[in-house]
């Protein structure tokens, strides 16, 4: 449950069964914690350790073996458990000793378990030894350095407690946009296939694209008659861990990692990533993690509004109801009603009065207004375009012919050159740059000059292969360089000579962030002069929800770029479509657009699978305002060729 609320899950407001097999088992989970917490027998807490993880592992419908009562033939599920189940089950009542064991456990200590590496039996000494009751008392007790001095415990695990703390709290503030949009498409997909349902599209933050979201929220299109049985069926899906609430028009639930029919999993995460966002101790959070969702069921012709208001942003919507405003209108999540008509009435009561919509760029076209696309719906001059039909057309995934910066088993990749061509080729790309790290970067295994070199001798081969074949797809041979101190770039002129390109990225994060603004400015410049540079990597090195970037004038970098491009010198910027980076940042993509420094959106691939992230690259472009002829990608391979020289 780790990142979870550790609670007893809601009975669904009909049934039986009032609680799914994922939910019982996770009651189990909880309640055998608890137990631990407080000390019990051993041997009564494995009972409900192994139940739970039998029903986590049953394939047969728990409502059935209840009603059977086969629930007391499956092994490890005794007469006193089954019966508990049975209860639950039935009946959409929890055990009272299992409800007393939840109220009277100190919250604070329920808390805790959210730490990752952090367990009950540990919790229950330090409670025990040093009073500690809470997340606030146990840093506290850290940071006083008392919990190093208790047996079996250290320096080491005090401040792993301190790592911990600090982890969870960024990991319960909001989710990057990859982790969201798994959870929302999965639990939309889902929705969409139920009887009834006329459509449902995930909107709110997710839908704008926004790097990191906090909730869900799903629109349902749906008739009033078909409105209860839709909503049975939600709350019937698999991946609920908890119902907040359930009406007739909405239903607040908690949704965990169940959802995912294929299981979950985060894919290939280079080290330099894994150790910024906390490692293992973060992977074990999302594999145990949560998320909240919003369903909201409405009739279709209250669909657009209500997806257009719940999609925002608010600063969006602010603007938009103001421009109703001006033309007698009322724009709500219930329509767009004339104010004159409406009177006092309000909310669904003046819902008949709305002018028609059939879809989001009707509302949009009365108000005198091209549709705005979700990704641009920030307030930031959208409004504004769409007004003189001034808006971008913006790239889309089609556009994108091949990408620059990706790694190989030459350095930290987990796939061969060949492999990775081959992807490229099937994605649908004309081209790939690879771009291994160099010698400096001996975390990433980085490359010496010999082995970069023998790279670009196996690349001409691949590719004089391909030509003679008649394939139109071609590699081309750069580096992802470690910008080093005063500016200078790994390898000397002589090898960087024999490269297409180089990306020059800094990964001495720890010495960057140590010095000041113009420092970093000023040696950014200078790795950007040199001949060899076309792409600035990653250029603030954020990590999302790891930790913030160097401090640096990406305006200043930007305006030095389009000097060096207006000179006819290629120095792109990069928007590393990783979504543990998403860096350029959007907001400072259009500052790139508007100055003619083209972008190059890259994945940043350590694997095959990682290719497929210049997806999420394409999302951020969109946000920034970007049209395929913004960036590198959209070139074709005679183009970015020429581009290269």
């Amino acid at each position: 449950m780790a990142g979870g609320n550790f609670v007893l899950p809601k009975a669904r407001p009909s049934g039986p069964p009032f609680f799914s097999r994922n939910q019982i088992s996770s009651a189990l989970h909880q309640v055998a914690v608890l137990l631990e917490l407080q000390g019990a027998n051993v041997f009564r807490l494995r009972s409900y350790q192994n139940a739970s993880r039998t029903l986590g592992g049953i394939t047969e419908d728990l409502g059935e073996l209840v009603a059977t009562g086969k629930i007391f033939d499956i092994k490890g599920i005794g007469k006193g458990l089954g019966s508990a189940i049975s209860q639950a089950v039935s009946e959409g009542r929890w055990p009272d000793d299992w409800i007393a064991l939840h109220n009277n456990t100190p919250p604070g200590l329920i808390e805790m378990l959210g730490i990752p590496g952090l367990g009950p039996k540990r919790i229950k000494i330090m409670n025990e030894e040093l009073g500690v009751e809470s997340i606030a008392t146990l840093r506290q007790a850290a940071e006083e350095n008392t919990i190093a001095g208790l047996k079996g415990f250290g320096a080491k695990s005090q401040q792993k407690m301190l790592d911990g703390i600090e982890l969870l709290a960024r990991f319960r503030a909001r989710r990057r946009l990859d982790v969201g949009l798994m959870y929302g498409e999965a639990f939309e997909q889902k929705i969409a296939t139920i009887d009834g349902v006329i459509k449902a599209q995930l909107a709110g933050s997710a839908r704008r694209r926004k790097e990191t979201i906090g909730d869900l929220d799903i629109v349902v299109g749906v008739l009033d008659e078909d409105k209860e049985n839709v909503s049975k069926a939600i709350l019937a899906l698999p991946g609920i861990a908890d119902v907040k609430g359930a009406g007739d028009s909405k239903i607040s639930l908690i949704l965990d990692t169940s959802i995912f029919e294929g299981g979950f999993s985060l894919g290939h995460i280079d080290q330099t990533v894994m150790e910024a966002i906390g490692g293992d101790d973060y992977e074990q959070l999302e594999s145990g993690g949560t998320i909240d969702a919003q369903v909201r069921l409405v009739t279709p012709e209250i669909f657009p509004f209500t997806l257009a208001y719940f999609t925002g942003s608010k600063e969006h919507n602010i603007v938009m109801r103001q421009r109703a405003i001006d033309r007698g209108l009322r724009l709500s999540e219930f329509g767009l009603i004339p104010e004159a008509e409406a009177g006092d009435l309000k909310g669904m009561a003046a819902a008949h009065l709305s002018l028609p919509a059939i879809d989001e760029s009707e509302i949009y076209r009365h108000l005198e207004l091209s549709w705005v696309p979700p990704e641009l719906r920030e307030d930031t001059g959208e409004i504004a375009a769409a007004s003189s039909e001034a808006l971008p057309r913006l790239i889309v995934p089609a556009d994108v012919k091949g990408v620059l910066h990706n790694h190989t088993t030459l350095s930290d990749g987990d796939a061969t050159l060949e492999q990775m061509a081959d992807a490229a080729r099937n994605i649908g790309w004309n081209w790939l740059g690879v771009a291994d790290h160099s010698q400096s970067l001996k975390v990433a295994n980085g490359a010496s000059p010999e082995d970069l070199l023998a790279q670009g001798q196996q690349i001409k081969q691949y590719n004089a292969a391909w030509a003679e074949e008649g394939i139109d797809f071609r590699l081309f041979h750069g580096s992802e360089s470690d910008i080093l101190e005063d500016g200078r770039l790994d390898y000397t002129d002589e090898v960087l000579a024999e490269l297409d390109y180089v990306v020059a990225s800094v990964h001495a994060m720890t010495k960057w962030k140590n010095r000041d603004e113009v420092t970093n400015t000023e040696d950014l410049m200078r790795a950007i002069d040199h001949p060899a540079t076309k792409v600035l990597g990653h250029p603030t090195g954020r990590i999302l929800q790891g930790r913030d970037g160097y401090e640096i004038d990406m305006f200043a970098i930007i305006e030095h770029m389009a000097e060096h491009n207006a000179e006819g010198r290629l120095k792109a910027v990069e928007l590393n479509a990783s979504p543990y980076r998403l860096d350029l940042d959007w907001r400072l993509c259009k500052y790139a657009k508007t100055n003619n420094v083209p972008v190059v959106i890259n994945p940043d691939a350590h694997s095959v699978r990682g290719l497929g992230d210049f997806a999420y690259g394409v999302m951020a472009a969109r946000k920034g305002w970007l049209e395929s002829g913004d960036t590198l990608n959209s070139l074709s391979l005679d183009e970015m060729s020429a581009r290269l020289l």
